[in-house]
């Protein structure tokens, strides 16, 4: 039993983080690069690279959104290596439904909901720590509202600031400066994203032992920004697909726009150590530079399929994460 080799657990948790920000780099690679390929402001496989390194370069900027999700969640005493791995299990699951039908859910809900669900199976819901939940899932709340906000800001201004000019030359600039507006959100994507498997590693450490206190060690970092930054380059055409072009048609404009908006949400958020969903932001954005167009702008069945995405799942993830622990416990310990 693996119970009495607690270090290949302990191998396995770590194992698991790094797939699940394998699975979130290409899962959420739309988030940073959907507006300027559906622009036609980069290629593909452009948009994907620059995307991958800056996934990387953003991941290793800090540690705070770690910290929120290592400890916010629930108190680290009461964490094992089953419930890590099993928290982690239910948020891969989940990442692998929707990329499969093309939804972009929130790769941050689903580790919340993931680490919700396997707590609860661990040791009921008295364990989860509530005043850091109501923390994180009021900032993943809030986020969608401000990037709405936020994004039709941008675009009023911009279409007020250059109703003078021509279509056609604005675009041919703006779709230069998409090249900036895309590193700008890719960047943000990794500094936001990566640092929730960052966390989820650096509890299961502290819960075996091998680290005194909650600080993200060095070679996690890396090891954590080089898996998203992996998965970011396998690319995600079914999201991209959704996001960039069947939500909103989407002008050079307008993708700057979206790309300077969402990567100011996230940002701003991160600096705070609070951690937003960039699926949330991003799509709420570009729902904010559509209506600033028209509400006929906005594909409102899309619309609604996101939504229905976006409130399944933590609860989703938190059920399949319970039903993994329930199914691994017996074999694994728990």
């Amino acid at each position: 039993m693996l119970e009495h080799v607690p270090a290949v657990m302990l191998v396995l948790v770590i194992g698991s983080a790094l797939v699940f920000d394998y699975v979130n780099g290409f899962h959420d690679t739309a988030n940073a690069i959907a507006t300027s390929v559906s622009t036609r402001a980069l290629s593909v496989r452009s948009a994907i690279m620059l995307a991958a390194v800056l996934n990387f370069a953003g991941a290793m900027v800090s540690t705070k959104v770690a910290t929120t999700i290592g400890k916010g969640i629930v108190d680290p005493v009461n964490v094992t290596q089953m419930v890590v791995l099993a928290g982690v299990a239910g948020a891969i699951i989940w990442d692998l439904i929707t990329w499969y039908y093309g939804l972009p859910s929130s790769s941050s809900h689903a580790i919340i909901g993931g680490l919700m669900g396997a707590v609860i199976a661990h040791a009921g819901s008295v364990a989860l720590h509530w005043a850091g939940l109501q923390k994180i899932i009021l900032a993943l709340l809030i986020s969608p509202v401000l990037g709405t906000v936020v994004g039709y800001l941008f675009m009023v201004i911009f279409l007020r600031s250059l109703r003078n000019h021509s279509p056609y030359g604005v675009n041919k600039v703006f779709r230069k400066c998409q090249l900036l507006s895309a590193s700008f959100m890719a960047f943000s994507h990794g500094t936001a994203d990566a640092q929730k498997s960052m966390g989820v590693i650096t509890m299961a450490m502290l819960s075996y032992g091998m680290i005194p206190t909650f600080e993200v060690p060095t070679w996690v970092k890396i090891a954590c920004a080089l898996a998203m930054a992996f998965g970011t380059a396998i690319g995600g055409w079914r999201i991209i697909k959704t996001v960039g072009r069947d939500f909103v048609k989407l002008q050079p404009v307008n993708g700057f726009s979206v790309d300077a908006a969402s990567a100011s949400v996230i940002l701003s958020a991160a600096a705070f150590g609070l951690p937003t969903s960039t699926t949330h932001v991003i799509t709420s954005a570009i729902l904010g530079v559509g209506l600033s167009k028209r509400m006929s702008a906005v594909n409102w069945g899309i619309a609604y399929r996101i939504v229905i995405a976006w409130v399944l799942t933590i609860p989703a993830s938190a059920i399949v994460a319970f039903l993994v622990y329930m199914v691994m416990s017996p074999f694994l310990g728990k």
